[in-house]
């Protein structure tokens, strides 16, 4: 093992960054600011807000948190050791295992403000997006005609800034969230060619993220 593995094994997220967490059972991804880090103990706050219901992981559930270092993404494998619920959540997290580094398989979100289309019951609909991966998207549109059940795939399509990335997406999750519908969806046979281009995109809006909170 080189001395570049033992050291990132042993890493773990700063105080104040982005991270996402993603739930090893089921996939959903959360959003999160990290409060405290104290050896194999991690504290987050979640964006909850963004789901009607905060109990949105249990106590023993395992996790993956995943963020942006110095020279690369990182995952850090836990568990979910306590939930605070109410005004300001808090999830306790505990280390199960070393922190790797993310292969180029593994897809990791970021918030990314670009325009995104959503194709649902035939119509184009103007979506707010919440995420972005090239494994897919977050986003929140107004509700038209039947809601979309999780299996039913919609069209999308991704206004990034050097073209546009369409593709046919799964529906994953579909919550009602002030009146609006929050949707995951899953990106189905992307072309490797738009998922490093969606990737290229996402690294970017990590790397300004981290720079904000660095100065």
């Amino acid at each position: 093992m080189s001395v570049a593995e033992v050291d990132v094994a042993d890493v773990r997220p700063d105080t104040d960054i982005e991270v996402q967490v993603t739930a090893v059972r089921g996939g959903l991804v959360v959003t999160a600011r990290v409060e405290r880090v104290d050896g194999d103990a991690v504290v987050i706050r979640p964006s909850v807000s963004e789901f009607v219901d905060q109990a949105v992981v249990a106590v023993g559930e395992e996790v993956t948190v995943l963020w942006l270092s110095g020279d690369g993404a990182r995952a850090l494998p836990a568990e979910v050791a306590t939930v605070e619920r109410g005004a300001a959540p808090r999830w306790h997290l505990s280390v199960v295992g070393p922190t790797e580094s993310v292969q180029r398989r593994q897809a990791v979100r970021a918030r990314v403000t670009v325009p995104l289309t959503v194709v649902v019951n035939g119509v184009d609909l103007d979506a707010d997006l919440l995420d972005l991966s090239e494994g897919g998207v977050r986003a929140v549109v107004d509700p038209y005609g039947v809601t979309p059940a999780p299996g039913s795939v919609l069209g999308v399509t991704v206004q990034l800034e050097d073209g546009p990335v369409g593709a046919r997406a799964e529906v994953v999750r579909q919550q009602t969230v002030n009146a609006r519908w929050a949707l995951s969806l899953r990106f189905l046979d992307l072309p490797e060619k738009e998922q490093d281009r969606v990737r290229r995109r996402v690294f970017q809006a990590m790397r300004e993220e981290r720079a904000r909170h660095s100065d």
